[in-house]
């Protein structure tokens, strides 16, 4: 998908796999699993590392019901990094209830996450944002 966008991201494990090394919980969704959320600890709060959905069950609402999942298990707080403009990124987690988290209130491990972000050459594929979900 992010393909036909121009977007091809630069060779490295997978992020299933990357984000358990680093410690993340997976919430998997379907039996066999069809997708996959990926949260870890940031500055003591709970950051959304990564949302997948299987190609063939892109469009059918199981990345909606994963997110949300994820929001009732991590509530208020939850961080993310994201495209700013992919529409099923920044515009899609928007309409769940996230908003731009600005700069001045990334703690040290969130700059660090968006530095290496940088420093991959993911920043050079479009522009980047971090988000958080407030809660009601």
């Amino acid at each position: 998908m992010f393909a036909e966008l121009g977007i091809v991201f630069p060779p490295g494990p997978a992020a299933v796999e990357a984000a358990i090394a680093h410690g993340a919980s997976i919430v998997v969704a379907g039996d066999p699993p069809v997708a996959f959320a990926a949260v870890l600890a940031l500055d003591g709060h709970p950051h959304l590392e990564q949302i997948s959905v299987r190609a063939d069950q892109t469009r059918s609402g199981i990345g909606s019901l994963l997110l949300d999942d994820v929001v009732r298990r991590y509530g208020p707080g939850l961080t993310l990094l994201t495209f700013r403009d992919v529409p099923w990124n920044g515009p899609w987690y928007l309409r769940h209830g996230f908003a731009e988290l600005p700069s001045s209130a990334w703690g040290p491990q969130l700059r660090r996450h968006w530095q290496a972000e940088i420093d991959a050459g993911l920043h050079d594929l479009g522009p980047r944002l971090v988000m958080y979900f407030p809660g009601s």
